[in-house]
């Protein structure tokens, strides 16, 4: 900053770093550190700076240019990161501010700090978010520390409830269940999405409690649907499992006994596994899913083909159902490898007798693609 002149300085932090270390473990993830620390190291010019400011940030202080230096990190993202024999697509929540160097220019440490918030404003947006600074922001974090405030009590009062997102039936257009999403009913801020408050959970430790309160719930509702409308007799509803939480303890017997209270069938209540949390231990996972199978649950892999994918597990591990992650769908209509890659995994399925799920099927166009 010594150098008169625009500069521009970005913090990007890993998404889901914890995910990648019980996906992989903590020795494989420390390498796709230092593979994505080497990428983009490669894609700046040699008069940036970039360094490693936390156990999952990067910081690069470069001359403001086009494109701009979150531009560039996204570009040099393009392409999957190669790393023990893994495929590992990362995404980066990126803050940049600007400043104007010389003898004006801010010190160091707070230019930090300014970035910083952008980053915690990125993440806001979801993973892969970016965001610029503001004055805005500095209120902002004051604001999310009095979300977390409000976290702690909002499960206790019912705040947080499941929203459910229809599954259809492509050949036919029926309905064929629901996918049960968390939704914050916050009293003050209206309806906050799982990218504004599931972040804070994961922090807070929340997670556990949360994903059984949302099973119970959409348990309940599913049955009261059965009970209320023949038509619904069929139905199913689907929960998100979140990381780690295929090994709470109570996790099968809570399973029992909301089949118990509500008199679902087995399969009716369907849970939906993450494949780092399936690669992370297979037989572990192998003796939990079965569990699971036996107390009536029905499971689903979600986010298949997202970097961690193994054919192997697929024909020992109790799945009825395959999740195609929303990624290849959204870019079927210009990826001709997306395109490859769906109609592997609808013949995957179909060949192992798994039914196939397409995330983020948002339009006409996206289901002729599918059909």
């Amino acid at each position: 900053l010594q150098s008169p002149g625009q500069h521009e300085l970005v913090v990007a932090d890993l998404d889901r770093l914890r995910r990648l270390n019980e996906a992989l473990g903590h020795e494989r993830a420390d390498l796709v550190l230092a593979a994505l620390g080497s990428r983009l190291a490669a894609a700046f010019p040699p008069n940036a700076l970039l360094a490693r400011v936390g156990e999952d940030e990067f910081a690069v202080l470069t001359p403001a240019s086009r494109p701009t230096a979150a531009e560039t990190l996204r570009q040099a993202l393009e392409q999957p990161l190669r790393v023990a024999g893994f495929d590992i697509h990362p995404t980066l929540s990126i803050g940049a501010v600007e400043a104007l160097g010389g003898e004006d220019a801010p010190e160091a440490t707070e230019l930090l700090r300014r970035a910083e918030l952008a980053v915690e404003a990125a993440k806001g947006n979801g993973r892969g978010g970016a965001a610029a600074y503001g004055r805005s922001l500095e209120s902002d974090g004051l604001s999310r520390l009095a979300l977390e405030s409000d976290l702690r009590g909002a499960m206790g009062r019912n705040e947080i409830v499941p929203f459910y997102q229809p599954i259809v039936r492509l050949s036919t257009g029926a309905l064929s269940g629901f996918e049960a999403l968390a939704r914050w009913r916050h009293p003050r801020r209206g309806l906050l999405t799982p990218d504004q408050f599931l972040p804070l959970c994961e922090e807070m430790g929340l997670m556990s409690e949360l994903g059984a309160m949302m099973m119970r719930q959409a348990g309940h509702q599913l049955a009261k649907w059965r009970r209320d409308h023949h038509a619904a007799g069929e139905l199913t509803v689907a929960v998100n499992l979140s990381t780690g939480e295929i090994d709470r303890p109570d996790l099968v017997s809570d399973v029992t006994a909301i089949r118990r209270e509500t008199g679902l069938p087995p399969g009716a209540l369907k849970l939906e596994v993450t494949e780092g949390d399936v690669m992370r231990d297979p037989d572990r996972a192998a003796i939990v899913l079965g569990k699971l199978r036996e107390a009536g649950a029905a499971l689903a892999l979600d986010d298949f083909g997202t970097g961690f994918s193994s054919l192997s597990y697929l024909t020992r591990l109790p799945f009825d159902t395959l999740k195609i992650d929303r990624y290849f769908v959204r870019t079927m209509a210009t990826n001709e490898g997306s395109v490859k890659i769906v109609s592997s995994v609808v013949k995957l399925g179909q060949d192992l007798d798994l039914e196939v799920v397409a995330e983020g099927v948002e339009n006409a166009q996206m289901a002729r693609h599918l059909l």
